[in-house]
């Protein structure tokens, strides 16, 4: 993730600590970054959505072998005694599943900070009150552009109300409630809209997320923006989020799932606010760019370990065969290893990038479904050949 506020507009949020090692009052001594990773753990498939892009491909339907309560509480204990920064469940649509809220209290009460990843549209009243009582202090609610772009991509007609419903559900049992949206040719002329809605409805935090090509969204490669249209929307992205700052919304930006827009954000301070621009190219270095298989993790519905949440085709490991913890610290996976010391594998241009180390080769499941190689180029680059020749300030 990219903090386009923090990096930016200079306001320290939420999670800071995790992407770039800062003190905030309430952490005082936080821990290196990427020291633990945050852990994505897809508690069930089913889904009583659609969607178009979904990495899980979940249907409404019931999947055999998913994790009990007891074998899950086992998964939670192990991540609370190694140390992880966050548990974030996720699906298909989590709240289909009926245990959630004694896996949520169970994560609170072992001190992890338990999030919600959600379509919104399951959350009444009463789910939003159990899960804030459970301990639930975040959820990331998705919308697919405005009413009539999100409910034909959802495949659902009322997606659209009944996620803005939820949302005010969970904002009034006081979730921090981000709205999640993914670009594609087909809904990236809404992302004005959703920005405005955020602002009238007050939803504090926005992450636009590039889209990776997994699940069903290996179907729309031909659906994701071309070069000129993500950097014009990346930028737009830039300019809201000044804009929200000085009219007094202060919304929380963040970008998603591309590195490249990292360098695109510091080229692009360096004109237009030039003051920001040494210490935006000193904390994308802290925070080192992609970090799947270290600083992100998954876990499936059936208990297997992923090197990010997309990556669902590599599996380093089994938590009902040997545990979280134990699977990450292996040093003879050979994969980890590689993930975690890439950038002699990656391609020549890559290699060439000045801005290689606040990247580290972008998304690598995207790479691997363009090219077959884990270490391919990933097409959502989209520095220019000058680009990636640029001077790295810091």
């Amino acid at each position: 993730m990219l903090s386009v506020t923090r990096l930016l507009c200079d306001v320290r949020t939420p999670g800071d600590d995790l992407r770039y090692g800062e003190k905030k009052a309430e952490n005082p001594n936080p821990a290196p970054v990427h020291r633990r990773p945050i852990v994505v753990w897809n508690v069930t498939r089913s889904c009583n959505l659609h969607c178009a892009h979904c990495y899980a491909s979940s249907h409404d339907e019931v999947y055999p072998g998913e994790l009990t309560t007891e074998q899950a509480i086992k998964v939670i204990d192990d991540l609370a005694d190694y140390g992880i920064p966050v548990l974030l469940f996720s699906g298909g649509e989590p709240i289909k599943r009926f245990d959630l809220p004694i896996l949520v209290k169970h994560a609170a009460d072992r001190g992890l900070r338990p999030t919600l990843s959600s379509n919104g549209t399951l959350m009444t009243p009463e789910i939003a009150r159990t899960l804030a009582d459970a301990g639930m202090v975040r959820a990331g609610i998705s919308l697919d552009g405005l009413e009539q772009v999100n409910d034909k991509f959802r495949g659902s007609k009322g997606a659209f109300k009944d996620a803005l419903e939820g949302i005010r559900n969970a904002t009034d049992v006081g979730m921090r409630v981000s709205l999640r949206f993914t670009m594609t040719k087909q809904n990236v002329d809404d992302m004005p809209g959703l920005f405005d809605l955020a602002e009238e409805v007050g939803i504090p935090r926005v992450c636009i997320y590039h889209l990776a090509y997994a699940g069903r969204g290996e179907k729309l490669l031909s659906f994701d923006l071309d070069n000129d249209r993500r950097r014009e929307a990346v930028e737009f992205i830039f300019k809201r989020t000044i804009q929200s700052h000085a009219t007094g919304h202060n919304l929380e930006v963040l970008t998603v799932d591309n590195h490249a827009d990292g360098p695109i954000l510091a080229m692009w301070a360096r004109e237009h606010a030039p003051d920001r621009a040494d210490d935006i190219e000193r904390l994308m270095l802290k925070n080192g760019g992609n970090s799947a298989g270290r600083g992100i993790a998954s876990i499936d519905n059936l208990g297997n370990i992923h090197p990010d949440q997309f990556w669902w085709t590599r599996n380093l490991g089994n938590v009902l065969e040997q545990p979280f913890s134990e699977v990450w610290e292996d040093a003879d996976n050979g994969f980890l290893s590689q993930l975690r010391d890439r950038k002699a594998l990656l391609p020549q241009r890559c290699r060439d990038c000045s801005w290689l180390n606040s990247c580290n080769g972008n998304l690598r499941v995207r790479g691997e479904s363009a090219t077959g190689d884990p270490f391919g180029m990933d097409p959502a680059c989209y520095l220019t050949d000058a680009e990636i020749a640029e001077t790295v300030a810091v």
